[in-house]
């Protein structure tokens, strides 16, 4: 976690962040920035991700920032820059050309600095502690809830800004059997109370007080300025979550309307739906991330973790987090093992979540890739 040390509101939630997510104090790295500022030079940039790298311990995979100024680095978002680097390579080289592509996008990986050399960055940006205290507990609050909200796929009149609308049908039939899922053939969505996913096409997105999102809900539009955190002339992304939403994406310079540029709404809703992160999700969701920026709590995964329950005929467990697969069940009289195979092999089919474990009597399984890969980590239930 990284804090301004000259920004008080950046203080404050760092404390609040610190004691809610019980993040090591050796994980928050110190700066200091001028509050001011909303854009930085690639020169007083570069001084500045020196020092954050050689306070960072090698184990982090990921940076969350505590602030809201400065958003922009030259033609880059504040968090791909802290991410990769500032390297022009990650902007436009041109008015609407396509940028450098991000080598975590729909990635695998729970370690992307180790496999990668990049560090996913999200920014708790909020205008007020208030706001940002707000945003931290529905984060914590959504961890493993399982929620059953609906996602709204919109499908705008604002033909430059609907461009992701082409891929509505396809992810409709894709996770149709997962969650409530509706395209909706209008502007805007209104007096809804269940809202988890909000995809949209606009400069500015009317309605927002009328609408409650679930714990954990993401929610953007696709617009040029989304990103401009504050004094722009489209709506900023911070709306949706002083709205409710718990994360949120837009860009931070003229991105013309490349979908590449933008979250894929069918990878957010799959990396998030398998019990990752905020973070995670929303980072494998966008192709060209460059001039874009990630806001949110990065550590809301409301699909995370598992569910044990008996019936007559034995233990099962419920888990978002399988991949679709072979693997082995190993079990253990405590959590260090030894461990060693049960008979037989589990095969886990798209979309399935419920399965039975062995009745085999140990304290302790693990779940293992058959062909283990250091992208497919093992879990452990007890």
């Amino acid at each position: 976690m990284i804090v301004n040390d000259r920004d008080r509101r950046s203080r404050r939630i760092a404390r609040y962040y610190v004691a809610r997510r019980h993040i090591p104090l050796r994980n928050l790295i110190h700066v200091e920035i001028d509050p001011r500022r909303a854009v930085l030079s690639p020169a007083a940039f570069r001084r500045l991700r020196r020092q954050i790298l050689q306070l960072t311990p090698k184990t982090v995979q990921a940076y969350v920032l505590t602030w809201v100024k400065p958003y922009r680095v030259g033609c880059m978002s504040i968090t791909t820059a802290l991410a990769a680097g500032f390297d022009r390579s990650w902007c436009s080289a041109r008015l609407c050309a396509a940028t450098r592509i991000s080598p975590y996008y729909n990635s695998p990986t729970t370690r992307p600095w180790d496999r990668y050399e990049l560090r996913p960055t999200m920014s708790l940006a909020a205008r007020s502690f208030r706001l940002a205290k707000a945003l931290i507990d529905r984060g914590v609050r959504s961890n493993g809830t399982w929620p059953r909200g609906t996602a709204y796929l919109v499908d705008t009149s604002d033909r430059a800004r609907n461009v992701r609308a082409v891929d509505y049908g396809r992810i409709m039939r894709v996770f149709a059997p997962l969650l409530k899922i509706k395209h909706i053939a209008r502007d805007y969505i209104a007096d809804r109370k269940d809202v988890l996913f909000y995809f949209t096409g606009l400069a500015r997105v009317p309605k927002l007080d009328t609408l409650e999102f679930v714990p954990g809900a993401v929610a953007d539009h696709l617009t040029s300025a989304g990103g401009v955190l504050t004094g722009g002339k489209q709506m900023s992304i911070l709306r949706w979550l002083e709205a409710g939403a718990t994360g949120s994406y837009g860009t931070v310079v003229e991105p013309c309307n490349l979908p590449q540029k933008f979250p894929h709404p069918g990878l957010v809703m799959g990396w998030y739906l398998r019990g990752e992160t905020l973070l995670e999700a929303y980072w494998k969701s966008v192709a060209m991330p460059g001039e874009g920026i990630f806001v949110g709590e990065p550590l809301a995964a409301p699909w995370s973790g598992y569910r044990v329950h008996r019936d007559a005929e034995g233990w099962w467990v419920e888990t978002h987090a399988l991949r679709p697969g072979i693997y082995r069940v190993q079990a253990a009289e405590t959590p260090v093992g030894p461990f060693s195979d049960l008979p037989g092999r589990l095969r886990i089919l798209p979309g399935e979540t419920a399965f039975r474990l062995p009745e085999a009597g140990h304290a302790v399984y693990r779940i293992v890739p058959a062909l283990p890969s250091r992208d497919a980590p093992g879990h452990s239930l007890r």
